[in-house]
Formats: structure tokens, sequence, C-alpha cells
């Protein structure tokens, strides 16, 4: 059990024990050493010196006893009722025995004390020369001293203490461990939302595939080479938390260019990607949603309509811009399908995720036209 305790301590809190009592049994040397200096024909006296550590002995063993045994109970297994009663009988004792063991009434050698006063011998914890207190014989005897409530009060404040750094370790302990479950939570729902991504992407995909093979069998041809070439990034790099920028800016490529397969010169799209790009990284298929939403609900066969992305770098931020129109026969819809869908959510938990609101999008919902602007930045 006692084992068990101290191997649940981490290695800080048992070295700031061991540093506070080594200092502790060390102060007595330390002071006669003091006073040897300041006075050569002092003695050297061990007796003091064991004297007083024969006290602290007594704490150090109450000491061990709260911290292996008492303080588990309140910090572990929260039995609140059976630590304070064991810690007021544990106070009472010690109360008892510092009363009854009080230093022995000794004179020091060399001095003869009057014969109407007793001497009382009272070592100081300065370990200076001996103090003595001249008594009447006939004053009775005190039960409890001052010397005894202020040892009762150390006893207090030693277990107050050490309660106090116990709870310091296992709050900071909790909070690591908290941050662990946090971020396996957080992997496990951003592998959930990549599965979800990746069959909606496709499904769309496979749409305009199927669309594209009774209008031009050619084109169709060429959109699967595309396809194949998305399905390499989305296999090897979706499953990553971060990528290349440059990565992500080809596979927004190959994207845009497989619409304009599908669409007529009716449909006006524009993409503006800078040319070279640093090292930085960029969550995978982060931006292709808000894209993919804008080729779905802002394209009309039957209307003229637009659609333009433009990315721009200042500094560590990607500043994503994407604008689409709405068509007139779907204006309602689309705002729906736009602000409420699958995709959308999925992107909006994948920022908060990873950017803890750390970032900044703005939708512009407009009768005619459709807007985004995203600003995060990126991880070198």
């Amino acid at each position: 059990m006692r084992m068990c305790s101290w191997m649940k301590q981490s290695r800080q809190e048992n070295l700031i024990y061991l540093i506070v009592w080594s200092l502790l049994f060390a102060a007595p040397v330390l002071s006669l050493y003091v006073w040897k200096v300041h006075d050569a024909n002092l003695p050297f006296d061990w007796a003091e010196v064991f004297f007083v550590w024969r006290r602290y002995a007594v704490y150090l063993l109450l000491f061990l006893v709260h911290n292996l045994f008492l303080a588990p109970l309140l910090m572990h297994r929260h039995k609140r009722v059976a630590y304070f009663s064991v810690v007021a009988v544990i106070i009472a004792l010690f109360t008892l025995y510092q009363c009854s063991h009080r230093p022995d009434m000794k004179k020091p050698i060399g001095h003869r004390p009057p014969p109407d006063v007793e001497m009382t011998y009272n070592r100081h914890p300065s370990f200076g020369k001996p103090r003595y207190q001249m008594r009447p014989h006939k004053e009775p005897h005190p039960f409890i001293g001052e010397h005894d409530i202020m040892a009762v009060v150390l006893l207090i404040l030693m277990f107050g203490a050490n309660v106090g750094i116990k709870g310091y370790f296992r709050g900071r302990e909790d909070r690591r461990r908290l941050a662990e479950l946090e971020h396996e939570n957080l992997e496990q729902q951003l592998e959930y939302l990549r599965y979800q991504i990746n069959p909606h992407f496709f499904m769309n995909t496979l749409n305009n595939i199927h669309a594209l093979v009774d209008i031009d069998p050619e084109k169709a041809k060429d959109t699967i080479v595309e396809l194949s070439k998305m399905m390499r990034y989305v296999l090897y790099e979706g499953d990553k938390q971060y990528v290349p920028l440059s990565n992500e800016f080809e596979f927004i490529r190959h994207y845009v260019t497989l619409m304009q397969l599908r669409y007529t010169d009716k449909v006006r799209i524009t993409l503006e990607l800078p040319g070279e790009v640093s090292n930085r990284k960029i969550p995978p298929l982060i931006l292709i949603t808000f894209i993919e939403n804008a080729f779905k609900h802002g394209v009309s066969y039957q209307h003229e309509s637009f659609v333009e992305v433009k990315v721009t770098m200042e500094g560590n931020k990607l500043c994503f811009s994407c604008r689409n129109s709405k068509a007139p026969t779907a204006r309602s819809s689309a705002a729906g399908g736009q602000q409420g869908g699958v995709g959308l959510a999925n992107v909006r938990k994948r920022l908060n995720l990873l950017y803890d609101h750390d970032y900044s999008l703005r939708i512009d919902d407009a009768p005619d036209v459709y807007g985004v602007d995203l600003v995060i930045s990126l991880n070198s």
C-alpha cells in the first residue's frame, strides 16, 4: 500500500518533499556552525542537534502517515469524513504526546540555580546559548503551554501543505489526461468527418461523369483521368491532418478542370491561385467543399452564371474567396442548401476542431450572389 501510494506521486512531488525535509534536518547543523563561527569558544554540541532531530522525527513520521495513507483518502477516494476523522484523532494524540514529552527541566553544567527558583532549560530553535526561565516552585505547571499550541499548529499546517501540494499535482495530472482525451476525441471526430467528405465528394463527381457520358463521351474520358488524379490525392493525402499547400492547390486545379469539361461557355469559371507557396501546410479538402457547393448550387445551363475562386497569401495567413451566381429557378433552394448542407456543416466542425474558433469565416448570401470568405493561419 505504501509503495503503491508512493509510486502514484510524481517525481516532482517526491523531490519537493525530499528537499524540504533535507533542509529541515540540515538546519540544526548549519545553525550551530554559524554560532561557532561567531564564537570560537562555543563547543559544537551534537546533543542539541539530536534533540531537534528527535522532535523533527515525530513530524516526519506523521507526515509519512499522512502523505501515504491519509491524503489519498481525500485526493483519490474522496472519503472526506474518514479523512478528517482520522486527522482529528492524530492531532489529539499528538497534543497529548506533546504535553507529556516536554523537554526535561535541566540545568547546564557549571551553573548553579538559586535555591528559591526552578531553572527551566529551554532550547531555542535558533540553537544559540541556553536560555533559562526562572519560575517559582509554587507556580502550577500548565497542561498546555504556548509551545504545545505552536507544535499543534505546525502539524496542521504541515498536513494542509501536503494536501495543497497533492492537489496541485493531481490537478495538473487531470489536466494532462483531459488534454489527451480531448486530443483523441479530436482525432476521432476529424477521422469521422474526413470519411464523410470523401463519399460526399465522389458521389457528386460521379454524377458529373454520368452526365458527360451522354453529352460528350470524349470529355467523359478526360474527366475520368482527372478523377483518377483526384482519387490518388484523396487516398494518400486525405487521411492526414495537414498536407502541403501546393498539393491542396493541385487538387483544386484538377477539380476545376473537371468542372470546366462539363459546362459550356455560358458558365464563366475563374481560378486564381498563388504561383509559388512556401512550405506551409493546410488541412486536406478544407477548401474544396466551398468550391463544390459553388458549382452545385450556382451554375445553370439555361442562364449565364459564374464561379470565381481566389486564394491569396498574407504572411502565414491564407485568404480564400469564392463567389458564385444563383440561378433564378433555384435561388431559394440554393441558399438553403448551401447554408445547411452536409459538406458545409462538416467543414465548419473541422475548422472549429482544428483552429478552436481561431479563424474567420464570413458567408454573404445575397439575392443573386453567394460568397464565402475564409481566413486561416497556416502551419509550417
